[in-house]
């Protein structure tokens, strides 16, 4: 069956018979349905008109849901790649800093080993001076046990007065005294 449209009702002759439909009212009849397919006609491509549109913008938003996806992608992406470089980054500053105090641990390790040493060089040679000064006094007081019996015939020399020069000054003899060196 064939479509009909509005130009068609209008050019639309009928045959005369007899008795047939009062022209006039048929005419009416007619117009009114042309009227009313013509309105239907304009409603349906101004429908026409907005589907279109309507597509026009589904495709338009669907072009920026892909971009906006694609641009999420990126950013995760991006976020992945930051997140990974800032691990990398965190694990480079804590092996620097473990490097760094393994050096100074070992330069401490060091310092302490020169202070170890040190100080047994000084405990050496404290222990060193304590034997010679020892050996001197103890030297010094075999020499004062010895002495005793020639302090009696020096003791008249003693008692003479020496010269003095501006650098000496008078010593006084005593009694030899006992001294213990621990």
């Amino acid at each position: 069956m064939q479509k009909i449209t509005p130009i068609d009702i209008q050019h639309k002759s009928f045959k005369k018979a007899l008795q047939g439909y009062d022209r006039a009212d048929v005419d009416q009849f007619l117009d009114d349905i042309i009227e009313t397919l013509e309105d239907d006609a304009q409603h349906i491509a101004a429908l026409q008109a907005e589907v279109n549109d309507l597509k026009e913008r589904i495709s338009h938003f669907k072009a920026m849901e892909e971009s906006l996806q694609n641009t999420l992608v990126l950013a995760q992406r991006t976020a992945d790649e930051v997140k990974a470089s800032a691990h990398k980054e965190a694990d480079l500053i804590k092996e620097q800093a473990r490097i760094a105090a393994e050096r100074e641990i070992a330069t401490f390790t060091e310092a302490a080993s020169d202070a170890r040493r040190e100080h047994q060089r000084a405990v050496e040679s404290a222990e060193k001076a304590r034997s010679e000064l020892r050996s001197l006094l103890m030297t010094h007081l075999a020499l004062l046990d010895k002495t005793p019996q020639s302090l009696n015939g020096t003791a008249a020399r003693a008692a003479a007065p020496e010269p003095q020069t501006e650098d000496t000054a008078p010593v006084e003899v005593t009694e030899p005294t006992r001294i213990t060196v621990y």
